[in-house]
């Protein structure tokens, strides 16, 4: 498995690989600016690595070393460890069609409820983006990442998410924490899956 730097120095001198990363994952080196001061609960460094089209931030948490946990914070208050490193929060983002949707539409972190909905966005993925298979598979082969199944990223996202407490909560300088990535709503409340 490659470290986090190495990922991240293979996807900086690779301008088609990057553009393949934006294009799967929304995953943007050059936005790795969050926009607003925060901190992690314990205290450890964090360093923004890469951002999304709505204006979320990745972030590498704890001193450097080989591999980091990767938190998601989105512009809308929400955050969470999405990896225990790059390589895995990659593996999900590119394996796990609307990963952040899965999250949102959890019932407050189930796992049955978020299989349920990524069966939702599965379908909806295969109608509006047929290539996308062929790209995630060809990006996941360049980072020498797995295409783990659906299952699995699952698991491994909600195990992700389900450990940000307590150390990795996120929080803005006046010490207002930001809210969990678990979202409240079922998959009946998008009118388009019923």
């Amino acid at each position: 498995m490659k470290s986090d730097d190495e990922l991240l120095e293979l996807v900086r001198h690779d301008l088609n690989l990057a553009e393949l990363l934006w294009e799967v994952c929304e995953f943007d080196l050059t936005r790795g600016d969050h926009g607003e001061t925060v901190r992690l609960s314990s205290g450890q460094a964090l360093e923004g690595a890469a951002g999304d089209f709505t204006g979320g931030t990745f972030f590498l948490c704890g001193e450097r070393r080989s591999i980091r946990p990767v938190l998601y914070a989105s512009s809308e208050g929400q955050a969470g460890l999405i990896g225990h490193s790059l390589a895995e929060a990659l593996e999900v983002m590119i394996g796990l069609p609307s990963w952040w949707d899965c999250l949102k539409f959890s019932a407050s972190g189930d796992l049955v409820t978020m299989q349920a909905a990524a069966e939702h966005l599965q379908r909806d993925e295969l109608r509006d983006q047929p290539e996308v298979g062929a790209k995630r598979v060809q990006l996941a082969t360049a980072l020498s990442l797995d295409l783990a199944t659906v299952p699995l990223l699952l698991a491994r996202l909600y195990d992700a998410v389900a450990g940000t407490a307590p150390d990795f909560l996120l929080t803005v300088e006046t010490g207002e924490e930001y809210e969990s990535l678990f979202g409240p709503w079922l998959p009946s409340r998008n009118p388009s899956w019923s």
